[in-house]
């Protein structure tokens, strides 16, 4: 992440830093003083970040991560118990921000610090979750009465399964890096200080896939949660013929057949 290739967009935010770097997007909460707590206004921003990148066809992954050695202590409380918390409602989006947006494009959260509450509900938005060792998890609003409403109780169960999601909302207890994952929580774990630039590295290397497969695969892993089987396996069928119909699987085929060094799972 060099400043020759790197654009940002100061006049549109001001809780949020929204950043370019070649075709990756970085997304960043900037409310250090709040450990990246999220109010009204940082969640409209996410919001609007995330859809710059969702309409930019240059960009191929994003990054959502915390300044200053935190992710995100959840939705900020203080402005809660000031009366202009955050929005709340059954349709829109979520008090949180994005964590109802089903992007087309792979969203990957660079964890430093604590990550919790609301905080955790984000990372779980995200497809994957590259952590420092150091970094906390943990459903603390269960110790202030705040329920998980950013969709905490069906992708946390979805992800570690009932039993170890049902340990951490019912506890709140606190979660170390390592039990994370090992649980299956985080994807990658990595040294304290190199979420980001870990981050940064995966997605470079996601970017430089074929695009169309990838994200039609990735979009019908979404999809099947909500589907029966038989209309799983249709939809699979479907978002695969998307795949076979685009440049990126024959051009692969050609260059498979010529690059005998791609085999064997090598790149």
């Amino acid at each position: 992440m060099t400043p020759k290739n790197r654009r940002c967009f100061p006049g549109e935010f001001v809780q949020v830093k929204f950043e370019k770097f070649d075709d990756i997007a970085v997304v960043t909460i900037d409310r250090p003083s709040r450990r990246n707590a999220v109010d009204r206004e940082t969640a409209e921003e996410l919001v609007h970040a995330f859809s710059l990148f969702e309409q930019d066809t240059f960009l191929k992954v994003a990054i959502l991560t915390g300044a200053e050695k935190n992710f995100c202590a959840g939705a900020d409380l203080k402005a809660f118990a000031e009366g202009h918390g955050n929005t709340i409602s059954a349709s829109g989006n979520g008090p949180m921000g994005p964590t109802r947006m089903r992007l087309s494009k792979p969203v990957i959260a660079a964890i430093e610090g604590y990550c919790v509450a609301g905080g955790l509900e984000l990372a779980l938005w995200a497809d994957l979750r590259v952590a420092s060792s150091a970094a906390i998890f943990g459903v603390f609003c269960r110790r202030l009465g705040v329920p998980l409403i950013d969709l905490g109780t069906i992708r946390l169960p979805r992800l570690i399964g009932q039993s170890r999601a049902m340990d951490l909302i019912l506890t709140g207890r606190s979660v170390a890096a390592k039990e994370a994952f090992e649980i299956g929580l985080v994807n990658r774990l990595v040294e304290p200080g190199e979420a980001l630039s870990s981050s940064m590295q995966l997605a470079r290397e996601i970017a430089s896939f074929p695009q169309t497969c990838m994200r039609q695969d990735r979009l019908s892993v979404y999809e099947q949660w909500s589907l029966s089987d038989e209309q799983a396996i249709e939809n699979e069928i479907n978002r695969g013929m998307e795949s076979l119909r685009s440049h990126d699987a024959i051009d692969g085929a050609i260059a498979f057949s010529e690059a005998k060094n791609w085999r064997h799972g090598k790149f």
